[in-house]
């Protein structure tokens, strides 16, 4: 990352119960599936992937968020999955409620609106637990309530070691 440029993006950030309900989780997908573990203070559900974003621009990116009115929801996680193309291990809820999608997309349009540009892939709601893994088999665990009460911007700096996310911003959702 070249002096003056962070790399951005917004996240539904887990409390520490969720996050140890995660871990444990990616326990027991490692004993299955193998790969290597993320770190349990990285987990979380990316919401809009900014990339490499001018430092300068860190305030436009406070006032955005500040302007969003996103709404409470519930998420249950009941099984987990792979992408075999990226060998990523992830959990995602079981069903994707309307206010999730209608925060991305708010994110998104204001982000376009400012010239901001991000990851306009498909949005498909997952926490990753592994890299470098195999699914080989369906892997029951305990399921997972959450019901996210704010979202975050995380600057994600990449190191020898990982990433080391650092919050840079948290609003809250209504109810």
């Amino acid at each position: 990352m070249s002096a003056g440029v962070l790399r951005l993006f917004f996240a539904l950030w887990p409390t520490d119960d969720i996050r140890r309900a995660m871990w444990k989780t990616g326990g027991r997908l490692h004993e299955v599936w193998g790969g290597r573990r993320m770190k349990p203070d990285t987990l979380h559900m990316s919401l809009v992937f900014l990339g490499d974003t001018p430092a300068e621009r860190l305030d436009e990116l406070r006032t955005l968020a500040a302007g969003q009115e996103g709404r409470t929801f519930n998420l249950g996680f009941k099984q987990a999955a792979c992408w075999r193309h990226n060998k990523v291990g992830f959990i995602s809820p079981d069903d994707t409620p309307p206010a999730l999608v209608q925060l991305v997309y708010g994110l998104e349009e204001g982000l376009e609106a400012a010239g901001f540009h991000f990851d306009q892939r498909p949005y498909k709601p997952h926490v990753t637990l592994l890299r470098n893994t195999r699914c080989t088999t369906q892997v029951v665990f305990e399921p997972i309530a959450w019901h996210p009460e704010e979202f975050v911007l995380v600057a994600s700096d990449l190191t020898e070691h990982g990433p080391v996310y650092q919050l840079l911003g948290r609003w809250k959702l209504v109810s």
